[in-house]
């Protein structure tokens, strides 16, 4: 039998780039506006996820022939509103559901982020995460006044710094220091509130929080760690990790390394939930859902320079530079920015030319899955998948239309509940909770 296994949704800005698309609707006039988000959001409440991921990123890219130009033409990643101001939003909307919005550690410092998260943990009553993010571009650093990024590794070192900072001002309150004592004439218990004073090589902060506790004692943390370095991070600080795997036996050995690399930090393996990214296509038919894949493909070969061009900017290297029909000479490729990416994108891409690896460059499915069919063979194969790599459950992504969002809540999960592999109602009130239900 198999266990049950937890569902998140990863937000990313492809409602933006779907204002051209047959279920677009009308992004392209309100992009601007909140509704689209709050809609997901209660979607996904209503199918009973356990997290929304808002992606980010915080710069306008040139990475792509060194021109501005494709990014803003084509909607890639831009324009996008910070995950903070739209977690609120998402957060009010619902009463259930987490809401994880992306923080890059170097836009903030630990005393700013430690009061934003921990106040939306607070307003939301225990359902506000954060996903570390160390910076991948040099465009990104440059935007908030450096020079450029640290090394790759050295990223980590200072991002291990400012966790253990936040996690100090967290810590800083006892969850019941608000005591509320009318008789006693007491508000807040000073035995329970610290002065963690902490110093470190890049950051300090006297502490504590003037913000008060937050609900979950710290929020939820997510991380998406694949690089050796990145894998040490996730088992030392993350509560559910995303793991964008080629195919499901790395999925596997990754989720075994990270629980040995979390067992030797003194956590508990059970604790880490690691959640495969997928992107299924869901059709009332087998036939309706294999012209829909083939309908992307040709989608996909169509646009590939576009992709490239969102390749590069990830991984800060300008594909441009090399003939579209001709295989890729990755003698030489080497990356500052997101190397699990560049890894993934020259793996899959052996003997192909440009062009063709342009068309499955950020493909999501791990190689020889399908994920296509009816909401009944989708889930099938997602029980499937399960079994195989032992792991905890789906970052389930898309380009979020309503009408994908439907065939998610309406289609996909009453397959995957009536199977009683995933939760069909809430038993519990904190992001947290929900995670650890099983």
């Amino acid at each position: 039998m198999t266990n049950k296994f937890h569902l998140a949704y990863f937000l990313t800005d492809s409602h933006a780039q779907a204002w051209g698309t047959a279920w677009g609707g009308n992004i392209g006039r309100d992009w601007a506006l909140p509704d689209l988000y709050v809609a997901a959001a209660r979607e996904l409440e209503r199918a009973c996820f356990d997290y929304v991921l808002i992606e980010d990123n915080v710069f306008v890219a040139d990475a792509y022939g060194g021109s501005m130009d494709v990014y803003l033409r084509n909607g890639l990643s831009v324009p996008r509103r910070d995950p903070l101001m739209v977690a609120p939003y998402m957060l009010q909307a619902t009463r259930h559901i987490g809401i994880v919005p992306t923080i890059s550690t170097f836009a903030y410092h630990p005393y700013q982020l430690a009061r934003l998260v921990g106040s939306l943990d607070q307003l939301s009553q225990g359902r506000a995460g954060w996903n570390v993010v160390t910076g991948s571009s040099q465009r990104a650093l440059q935007n908030f006044g450096h020079s450029g990024m640290e090394e790759h590794d050295k990223r980590y070192d200072i991002a291990d710094e400012f966790v253990a900072a936040a996690n100090a001002l967290w810590d800083s309150w006892d969850v019941d220091a608000v005591v509320a004592d009318r008789r006693g004439g007491v508000l807040v218990d000073p035995a329970k509130v610290r002065v963690p004073d902490y110093k470190g090589e890049h950051y300090s902060t006297r502490g504590p929080l003037n913000s008060g506790p937050s609900p979950q004692g710290r929020p939820v943390m997510a991380q998406a760690g694949s690089s050796g370095r990145g894998r040490v991070f996730a088992a030392r600080h993350a509560d559910t990790i995303v793991v964008k795997a080629k195919t499901l036996d790395y999925a596997r050995q990754y989720r075994k390394e990270v629980r040995e690399l979390a067992a030797s930090e003194g956590r508990d393996p059970d604790s880490i939930k690691l959640l495969l990214m997928i992107a299924p296509i869901i059709g009332a038919t087998r036939e309706e859902a294999e012209l829909k894949r083939q309908k992307r493909d040709a989608d996909d070969l169509a646009a590939a320079e576009l992709t490239l061009a969102k390749v590069s900017k990830i991984v800060d290297i300008d594909f441009s530079r090399f003939p579209l029909d001709e295989p890729l000479d990755p003698t030489g490729l080497k990356t500052e920015g997101t190397r699990s990416v560049l890894a993934d994108f020259i793996a899959r891409n052996a003997g192909r030319t440009l062009r063709q690896a342009g068309a499955i460059a950020l493909a999501y499915n791990p190689d020889n899955t399908n994920l296509a069919g009816t909401a009944e063979d989708v889930a099938a194969e997602m029980v499937e998948i399960m079994q195989h790599v032992g792991g905890d459950g789906f970052l389930i992504t898309g380009q979020t239309t309503r009408h994908f969002l439907a065939e998610v809540a309406d289609g996909l999960v009453p397959a995957l509940q009536d199977r009683g592999v995933v939760r069909d109602r809430y038993r519990a009130g904190m992001l947290r909770e929900n995670l650890m239900e099983f």
